[in-house]
């Protein structure tokens, strides 16, 4: 099971894949040629995710154990000493079977030589618990109290701070929000209106409602979403708690006027475009599913295969709209973004990201955005939806957006309370924007804001 972490962790690294597409088809062949179980899955996946979420932390804890930088350390090496570091400071596997067991994965993947390395380097790490660790790595709150909550808590420092200021500077509420990112979440399923409900998906072992959305259902035992029927047939889809609530949100904004034509102008890879389109047909509209990149698009058409009602996939740039102005009823714009609300689904992510990312992100969310609100009529709703909290992404798209139509104009757009379209969720905030929060409400940090043009 070690090589197989090892090996998910190498195409992390080399390639630049997500272990969240890597290790299920690792598992998969595992099992079907016999050599795991269920309990040498769940240590495999144990081992891939918490070295990655660690990351950072673990770097350094092993900074401080070789006798060089760590930038000189092959990557191969890397990668083992850090699943030996997980074992010794985030597992309960004893030290001297984590040391061991690490040891020998260093001789079949590396050779005897770097073997011995591994094997040193990994006594110094067990010479202390992961608290002793942080005593000795991590500065102490009061003097620093970003580096200590990053390295406490294995985050980048500038992610801690762009969360920190979008929670408000809240010292508990920001421990409690990294602590909910480092915790695997359960599997969410969607049940699709007119082709699956929540009482077929609860039924699976395991199974339990969702605490928001009413087509929400939780595997809390690990279940394998491939295993559940309704998922296979395309009736049913993994999408999280999150996600369902914004499309509702959407879906459920009052508008003036026809309510015959919707629109998901990022479709991609389908989830909320699968769910908007079972509750469109629901009320007779028709979705237009829009993705510019064609392998997504797709996807979409196969999350979409099935679906009640009228529906077309189509592939298209929603800054460069290929339908006319003011086509749509309604229209969900959820942007490309830093994806830092969902570090718990992938932890590599935190570590790939770069605060200058921010500069061409921000200008395509504020360009998709105002070509949503092209695409709108007058009368018409536009929710734009972003996985991450980041302010930049968030609130200060909106209104830079709406501070510019507002200069020209010519599109007169009004803010639309989003929080009572969610009943029953609770901590919204002051509004009219919706910020979901892991550590809040078990969710993906998704954001929400509903937009209504009115000329």
């Amino acid at each position: 099971m070690r090589i197989l972490a090892f090996d998910a962790l190498r195409a992390v690294g080399e390639r630049g894949a997500y272990a969240n597409l890597v290790l299920p088809p690792l598992l998969a062949r595992a099992k079907e040629s016999g050599e795991f179980d269920a309990r040498d899955a769940a240590l495999a996946t144990e081992l891939v995710y918490g070295t990655l979420r660690r990351q950072g932390t673990y770097d350094a804890v092993l900074a401080a154990c070789v006798d060089r930088p760590l930038r000189d350390v092959d990557p191969p090496v890397l990668d083992v000493l850090s699943l030996g570091a997980h074992q010794l400071l985030g597992t309960r596997i004893p030290s001297h079977a984590a040391v061991s067991a690490t040891v020998e994965l260093a001789r079949c993947v590396l050779g005897d030589g770097r073997a011995k390395f591994v094997n040193a380097v990994l006594r110094r790490v067990a010479a202390h618990d992961l608290d002793g660790w942080l005593e000795r790595v991590a500065p102490p709150y009061d003097e620093d109290p970003e580096a200590h909550l990053a390295l406490a808590h294995a985050h980048p420092r500038w992610v801690v701070s762009a969360l920190w200021d979008a929670l408000g500077g809240d010292r508990t509420g920001i421990e409690q929000l990294l602590a909910a990112d480092n915790e695997r979440p359960s599997v969410t399923l969607a049940a699709r209106p007119g082709r699956s409900t929540v009482d077929e998906l609860r039924a699976e072992p395991g199974a339990e409602a969702g605490r928001w959305s009413p087509y929400a259902v939780r595997l809390v035992e690990g279940g394998e979403p491939g295993a559940v029927e309704a998922v296979r047939e395309g009736r049913a889809g993994v999408q999280d708690e999150g996600s369902q609530l914004v499309a509702m949100a959407l879906a459920n904004a009052p508008l003036t006027g026809p309510d015959r034509r919707w629109l998901d102008g990022c479709a991609g890879p389908g989830g909320k475009a699968a769910l908007l389109g079972a509750l469109a047909a629901e009320r007779g509209a028709a979705l237009v599913a829009a993705e510019r990149q064609p392998h997504r698009a797709r996807l979409v058409a196969r999350a979409l295969d099935g679906n009640p009602g009228s529906y077309q996939v189509v592939v298209a740039d929603g800054t460069r709209p290929a339908w006319r102005p003011g086509s749509f009823d309604r229209v969900l714009i959820d942007v490309p973004c830093t994806g830092l609300g969902a570090l718990r689904r992938r932890p590599e992510a935190r570590w790939r990201r770069r605060p200058e990312d921010l500069d061409g992100l921000v200008a395509l969310q504020r360009d998709l955005l105002r070509g949503a609100l092209t695409a709108v009529r007058p009368g018409g709703v536009v929710g734009y939806a972003t996985c991450s909290p980041h302010l930049a992404e968030t609130r200060l798209v909106v209104a830079d957006v709406l501070k510019s139509l507002a200069r020209e104009g010519g599109t007169m757009v009004e803010r639309i309370d989003a929080r009572p379209l969610l009943p029953g969720v609770p901590e919204l905030g002051e509004g009219p924007d919706i910020q979901l929060w892991p550590h809040r409400h078990g969710t993906d940090a998704m954001y929400l804001a509903l937009l209504r043009r009115t000329s």
